[in-house]
């Protein structure tokens, strides 16, 4: 009895913790629901992007999808309208404070429809052959994301990067909760056969010259076995499928070997962000069995400065990147000089590595005082793997703790009645 109530006394005293970081949340949830603007604001934008998904539709007016699995592939066409630049700091996601948001101050939602197969290829084509380079990114978040912080999140990318390609968002069930880490690690397998299709699918378009796939965090895992996939399946990935940027991956760097030797030498180019200091996946190598993150390795020791080279990998070492972020696992931000700098580069297919977009000493005084909770220009989602909450953009957490909290209960009370003495047993 005396671990069980060790057990209780630390989970509460983590539950804490988690609970008074959940509480300083606040804005509204379902913002998904189309606002009608009636006379346009000037210098607002929209972001026209088409979503796959394989979560599960939600019936909740305003929320679309859920953080469960649903059975095959889903589709939608979501229009966010961005505020004027003059009013918000680039990099930042201004979630309405009330519903219905204004599309003055406010990130909002001016259409988000459903879509079938069908319809999704119709809007897609319409879409890429407006495209000047008729090239489509898609886009991987990481753990712990609502459907609507995805969406959010994406459109504020592509809208910062001023990137003109076509914006697709690829969303995997994820409960948006800290708790769910095992959920959300298993929905990223149970998704990587509709990721394969999907890349499949694009590649396959004639319409279509090059496809971009950027991934963060847990993200990463289900990217790389879809690829893996791919090349098992066909003998190779996609000639069309030419950029792949691995931000702060949450993947063991074992497995990650072995994934590359599956893609092989002729498969895109891969583009990997890293930062030793990264806290975030420090916690997600103890909870794996203390075996390096592809995300904080060393690149310029051995044996990964060899392999990096060998696989043609280009490597942006960012730890000495110092930014506002206290977990060091979002030091992609960058001012909005860098935002677009790296977003034209990506745009104009040059390779990104460090000599090109001046990391380093000479970018951390660019990057002063960027917000820290976004990423590069090419798109970089910020979810902290494991422990970490972002009280300003997570409010979901209050039930969660208080499941976690009953379930914690009642494993201490069918414990307790388990080492209860029954008959002539001892204990």
């Amino acid at each position: 009895m005396r671990n069980v109530s060790v057990l209780i006394r630390t989970s509460v005293t983590s539950l804490v913790v988690i609970g008074l970081l959940a509480g300083c949340a606040g804005r509204p949830k379902d913002v998904l629901l189309p606002v009608e603007i009636g006379t346009p604001v000037p210098g607002a934008t929209t972001v026209d992007m088409a979503v796959a998904t394989t979560r599960q539709r939600s019936t909740v007016p305003g929320q679309m999808f859920t953080g469960e699995r649903g059975r095959a592939i889903d589709f939608a066409n979501i229009v966010v309208s961005v505020p004027p630049d003059a009013v918000r700091k680039q990099g930042d996601v201004q979630w309405p404070k009330k519903l219905p948001g204004n599309p003055a101050t406010d990130f909002v939602t001016v259409k988000a429809q459903d879509m079938d197969l069908a319809q999704a290829k119709v809007w897609f084509n319409r879409q890429i052959k407006q495209s000047p380079r008729r090239q489509a990114l898609v886009f991987i978040h990481g753990f712990n994301n609502r459907f609507e912080d995805a969406v959010y999140r994406f459109a504020q990318i592509v809208h910062d990067s001023d990137a003109k390609v076509v914006p697709i968002l690829f969303t995997w069930p994820s409960r948006g909760s800290v708790l769910s880490y095992g959920y959300d690690r298993e929905s990223n397998n149970y998704s990587r056969d509709a990721l394969e299709l999907l890349l499949k699918a694009l590649a396959d378009d004639p319409n279509v010259d090059e496809v971009s796939i950027l991934a963060h965090s847990m993200g990463n895992w289900v990217a790389l076995e879809a690829l893996r996939q791919m090349a098992i399946r066909d003998k190779r990935v996609s000639p069309k499928i030419k950029n792949v940027m691995l931000a702060a991956p949450d993947v063991d760097v074992d497995v990650f070997r072995r994934q590359m030797v599956d893609i092989g030498p002729k498969g895109p180019s891969f583009t990997l962000f890293v930062s030793r200091d990264d806290r975030a996946l420090q916690v997600s190598r103890r909870v794996w069995g203390n075996v390096e993150r592809l995300g904080q390795i060393d690149v310029a020791q051995e044996p990964y400065a060899s392999e990096m080279a060998a696989d043609n990998i280009n490597v942006i070492d960012l730890t000495k990147l110092h930014t506002d972020d206290k977990l060091n696992h979002a030091k992609f931000a960058a001012s909005p000089e860098v935002v677009q700098l790296i977003g034209t580069r990506l745009a104009s297919g040059q390779p990104m590595t460090d000599s090109h977009i001046a990391l380093g000493d000479k970018l951390v005084a660019v990057t002063t005082g960027a917000a820290a909770s976004v990423g590069t220009a090419a798109g970089l989602i910020v979810s902290a793997p494991v422990a970490v909450i972002d009280p300003r953009t997570r409010d979901t957490y209050d039930d969660q703790i208080k499941a976690f909290g009953k379930s914690l209960t009642d494993n201490a009370a069918s414990t307790g009645d388990l080492l209860k003495p029954e008959g002539s047993v001892s204990y």
